[in-house]
């Protein structure tokens, strides 16, 4: 369901503290996000693709995820020049497309691009318990390091509750059609999956009381900042600000 397929590698990026992985790349991203000039855009694409690069991910992966999210890029592309309002920069057949339609689909498609990138290099090179205790170094509310890691130790467990609900439903001999008792019968089944899912949450709540749980999330993983790690957070700060200063100081072109 939940894959870590990035989190196993061995590139510099992977090796880098977690810590300045996760500030980083939210960083990069108000920053992009609150972009608007394209010189910053591009810049921010290019070094979120020199990233990619740098952590020696499989392309085929990334390329997967990029697919998903241009996709929606397309689709803005072909509604928002038809909707939005400005100079007309052509016509296609009776519909006039404007020029500032097409610049916010082009805007958008760059950072979207752009942050997913970051995300995929910097932060999905670790595993999801290496995100949360980083999360925990960085003194994040311990409720959000909690939903997360328990969230992802579980997904797969009601994950293989469905998949048993599943199987025993059609050896029931159920076909799922476009009808109302397919309609009940799904209704039925994640209903019960639910039930199940609250049992199992107070079980494993009340397994914690008897181990000693206090409400206090115990981080046992010690993170140390070492010389290369400094030197990147140096390079990767200072690339934040030539962004910020391309994108706040520099002539207005676009």
């Amino acid at each position: 369901m939940l894959s870590e397929s990035f989190a196993q590698g061995v590139s510099l990026l992977h090796r880098l503290d977690p810590r300045l992985r996760i500030v980083f790349a939210t960083l990069f991203s108000f920053l992009l996000a609150l972009s608007l000039k394209f010189p910053t855009l591009v810049s921010g694409l290019a070094l979120s693709v020199i990233l990619v690069w740098i952590s020696r991910l499989p392309r085929m992966e990334v390329a997967k995820r990029l697919t998903v999210i241009n996709i929606f890029n397309i689709v803005l592309f072909l509604v928002l020049p038809v909707t939005f309002e400005g100079t007309t920069a052509f016509f296609l057949g009776p519909v006039a497309c404007t020029r500032e339609g097409l610049l916010l689909a082009a805007r958008i498609t760059l950072k979207s691009n752009s942050i997913l990138m970051i995300f995929i290099a910097l932060v999905a090179t670790m595993s999801i318990a290496t995100l949360g205790h980083g999360l925990n170094r960085l003194h994040m509310p311990q409720k959000i390091v909690y939903l997360m890691l328990i969230a992802y130790r579980y997904v797969f467990v009601l994950e293989q509750e469905y998949q048993r609900l599943s199987t025993a439903i059609r050896i029931r001999g159920f076909v799922p059609k476009s009808n109302i008792h397919t309609y009940k019968t799904y209704a039925y089944l994640f209903g019960m999956l639910l039930v199940r899912a609250l049992a199992r949450a107070d079980r494993v709540y009340q397994s914690m009381l008897c181990r000693g749980f206090k409400g206090k999330f115990y981080c046992i993983h010690q993170f140390s900042f070492s010389r290369t790690d400094r030197i990147w957070s140096g390079c990767l700060f200072l690339t934040l600000i030539l962004l910020g200063g391309m994108e706040w100081l520099a002539p207005t072109i676009f």
